[in-house]
């Protein structure tokens, strides 16, 4: 089968590893164009510091990082120097140790220094200051344009074209498929267009009718002159890279000079058409002149830091422009609309060898083994996040925020409210506490049932989980144990399938026997071709050709969009805006809905994991017998202009039988009571379903299914997702230990109020995931004991949820 033919828009470090690791991979029939001049076209990469730390909340990001080491490091374009995040007060300690945690969780080597450790490790340190530093001595800093070089030169070995002083200006698109890249030097045909540009990204996408949700904005990186301690350097650094995060510093040292790097000014947004061209830019495109106003605090700061620096003046500097997204993660993978049309923008030099890995193993092989890559598809957002101006609050907001210590529910500030469920306004008059989720307002309690606490002994967790928590979260778990409470479940998205081939399709795309009866709901995942997980959803058959499906979010959608017969016997309508969804949960739950319908809701006429259209009082609704807190109960969904009118119906009636409303936090403390798994968190694309504990949901005998040839002959898995149960709370992506190893991590983590204990689970080697065994959760600078158990804690013989 012949290769296909591949531009790829942009040299620069992202481009130039992406053409290297295609061509490793076999496709040679590549050509990489580039508007500048090589090997320093005027990008980013071309004036980046290239500064890698490793440490980041995100595994994938982590192990982008550690391949981007490994391959310039064996290309000798890297300098493994160690990093230095220092710490200057007592919360940036506590953090440090936090990101020590992640570190260690997703494989890395390093170690939280005390302040006289801080100063052997880099000298010039003042003492006085530093309270305490985590060091990474497989960090360093890369030769960003020799890198480019390095790579560009092994693709031309291997048969890739590079043309440099291209300057493209058109995609071509047949039948909605790329067919051509032009350029004001002509055009190159195509199969597949990857664009690696950048902060021209934007630019690149309006091509193809794409709003790409990527801001340039410029930073600051100063040189000082000369320094007498540093007089005579034998090599180019012998310290660790420094971050000063509590003063949105970075610091890296060049023979005997130092380059201080500083977020800490205004964001400075570009408009992609007003970075100027490669004809006349001086030096460079993505270099603004420096402002020295917007410096001072950063200078002053880092004298603090490093007194040597008093010594010395700025002696040159500049405005450096660097993609930032909505999100802080990279834009990775197809165009939705134009076939064959690819990104991967976003990319610092940190990530971008490993990045290119992925990219190029998602190209060759259908998919990418070797990262997991759900955090960085490009079809993740949900419309209004393509918005310009939410793309532009959002990316300067995120620019304010990089060094900033970020709690896991800390929800965004502005834009909101952008998206508000048909009972926000009984919501605020309940005192709703509100996070957001993808643009939802959405409550984690309720204020009015501060009363739920008369009586009840709620614990209070530690300082950094009792941030955005308060004691009526418990409250409203034991009460919905207790009687009945009312969960906006409308941010749960939902698409409907439609059309004759719609059961065909459904039972190629998922896991689950969904060729059923009408009224029936099936439990079914969705898989990829290596048989990973890519989401789990729920298949309530409402017609012979109609099927509603809870989903997970966007990259549901773009799967299931994706893989539509071209036959055109299916349709696939999201009508999650359209709709809206209260859980009734609770075992009062029946005698509530009972009281408003003539349909039989009784366990016998309206059975487990069934479904049905009925009324509930005037108001019709599709119910489904299916509970996410595991508890007999409802979802009951009907058009958003009657949502109102459904929760005050549901509200009356419930207050003789203690109706309460219930927050996300008693939300996810009962589900993990339950031990129900939530996609994106407790699994991803590198799981499989039999480590997940989600085997029940494969049924290998209704025949062939997508992934299905994946999971056959696969033996015991050698991890599991496993229950922990532990005396106190902690937030996820905490690493846990066997003895002194670190034998795995966190996923999701709650206190359950009707167990009475604290719940974690855990990804686990399968020889420690028996009930009973001991290990330690890595919770800042503690250790947390914690204690396998068997799954779930609460009602494992699931009894109240088919009362």
């Amino acid at each position: 089968m012949a290769k296909p033919r591949v531009v790829i828009i942009g040299a620069g470090v992202v481009g130039a590893a992406l053409a290297d690791e295609l061509s490793a991979l076999g496709w040679t029939d590549v050509t990489v164009v580039e508007q500048g001049a090589l090997p320093r076209p005027g990008g980013s990469s071309s004036h980046a510091p290239g500064l890698v730390f490793q440490t980041n909340s995100a595994k994938v990001m982590t192990r982008f990082a550690r391949y981007t080491i490994d391959k310039l490091t064996s290309l000798g374009h890297f300098s493994t120097v160690g990093s230095l995040e220092v710490a200057t007060s007592e919360a940036r300690l506590a953090d440090l140790h936090r990101r020590h945690g992640w570190l260690t969780a997703w494989g890395g080597d390093g170690r939280v220094l005390d302040p006289a450790e801080c100063v052997r490790r880099h000298s010039l340190l003042d003492p006085d200051t530093v309270l305490g530093g985590l060091h990474v001595p497989g960090d360093g800093f890369a030769d960003a344009v020799g890198a480019v070089e390095a790579q560009l030169a092994r693709a031309r070995e291997r048969g890739v074209r590079i043309l440099d002083r291209h300057e493209v200006v058109d995609i071509r698109v047949t039948g909605g498929r790329v067919s051509g890249v032009v350029t004001d030097h002509g055009e190159l045909p195509a199969d597949i267009v990857v664009c690696c540009a950048g902060i021209w990204g934007p630019r690149i996408a309006r091509m193809v009718g794409l709003s790409l949700p990527l801001t340039p904005l410029a930073h600051q990186l100063g040189w000082t002159g000369s320094l007498r301690a540093l007089a005579g350097a034998p090599a180019e650094a012998g310290r660790p890279i420094l971050r000063h995060q509590d003063a949105d510093l970075y610091l890296r040292e060049r023979f005997d000079r130092i380059g201080v790097g500083y977020y800490g000014h205004r964001p400075m947004p570009v408009a992609v058409d007003d970075i100027a061209p490669v004809a006349v830019a001086d030096p460079m495109p993505s270099v603004l002149p420096f402002t020295a106003d917007d410096f001072e605090p950063g200078w002053a700061a880092a004298q603090d830091l490093l007194p040597a620096l008093r010594e010395a003046k700025v002696e040159e500097g500049m405005n450096g422009l660097f993609s930032f997204t909505t999100d802080n993660m990279p834009l990775l993978g197809p165009s939705p609309e134009v076939d064959g049309f690819w990104f991967a923008e976003a990319v610092w030099v940190t990530h971008s060898a490993g990045v290119a890995r992925a990219v190029a193993e998602w190209l060759v092989d259908g998919h990418c083994s070797s990262f997991d890559l759900h955090e960085c598809d490009l079809n993740r957002f949900e419309d209004h996040q393509l918005a310009p101006d939410y793309v532009l609050a959002r990316d300067c907001q995120n620019y304010v925020e990089v060094y900033d210590v970020i709690h896991p529910l800390q929800p965004m500030e502005e834009p909101r409210p952008m998206r508000t469920t048909p009972f926000y306004a009984r919501q605020r008059e309940l005192d709703a506490y509100f996070l957001e989720y993808a643009g939802w307002e959405r409550p984690q309690w309720f204020g009015r049932n501060a009363a739920l606490l008369a009586g009840r002994d709620i614990p209070a967790p530690n300082p950094w989980a009792a941030r955005y928590w308060s004691p009526i979260v418990g409250a409203e778990a034991i009460a919905t144990r207790e009687a009945v409470a009312l969960y906006d479940m409308t941010p749960l998205k939902r698409v409907s399938v439609t059309g004759p081939g719609a059961e065909a399709y459904l039972r190629w795309l998922t896991t689950g026997n969904v060729d059923r009866p009408v009224g029936t709901v099936t439990y079914c995942l969705l898989l990829d071709v290596d048989g990973g997980i890519r989401s789990d959803v729920t298949v309530a058959r409402l017609g012979e050709r109609e099927f509603q499906v809870g989903i997970n979010g966007p990259l549901d959608v773009d799967w299931f969009v994706r893989h539509l017969p071209a036959d055109g016997s299916v349709a696939v309508r999201d009508t999650t805006a359209g709709t809206c969804c209260v859980g009734v949960w609770g075992p009062r739950a029946r005698d509530l809905v009972q009281s408003l319908t003539t349909d039989d809701f009784s366990n016998e006429g309206f059975r487990y994991f069934r479904a049905r259209r009925a009324h509930v009082g005037v108001v019709p609704v599709t119910a489904l017998r299916l509970s996410y807190v595991g508890e007999l109960g409802y979802e009951l969904y009907t058009t958003a202009d009657l949502g109102l009118k459904l929760w005050d119906t549901l509200w009356s009636a419930g207050q003789s039988l203690g109706v309460v409303a219930g927050g996300r936090g008693a939300f996810t403390s009962l589900r993990l009571e339950k031990g129900y798994r939530l996609f994106g968190t407790d699994m991803t694309y590198e799981h499989d379903p039999y480590e997940a504990g989600l085997g029940f949901a494969v049924k290998l005998d209704k025949g062939d299914f997508l992934g299905r040839e994946a999971l056959l002959g696969r033996t015991a898995p050698a991890r599991r997702l496993t229950c922990l149960t532990l005396p106190e709370v902690v937030m996820g992506k905490e690493p846990v230990y066997a003895g002194a190893d670190c034998v795995g991590h966190v996923t999701s983590a709650a206190y359950g109020y009707t167990v009475g204990t604290g719940i974690a689970y855990a990804w686990l080697p399968a020889e420690l995931a028996t009930p009973g065994q001991t290990v330690d959760i890595g919770y800042f600078d503690r250790r947390v004991p914690a204690t396998v158990a068997a799954d779930p804690l609460f009602d494992p013989r699931m009894e109240r949820l088919r009362a």
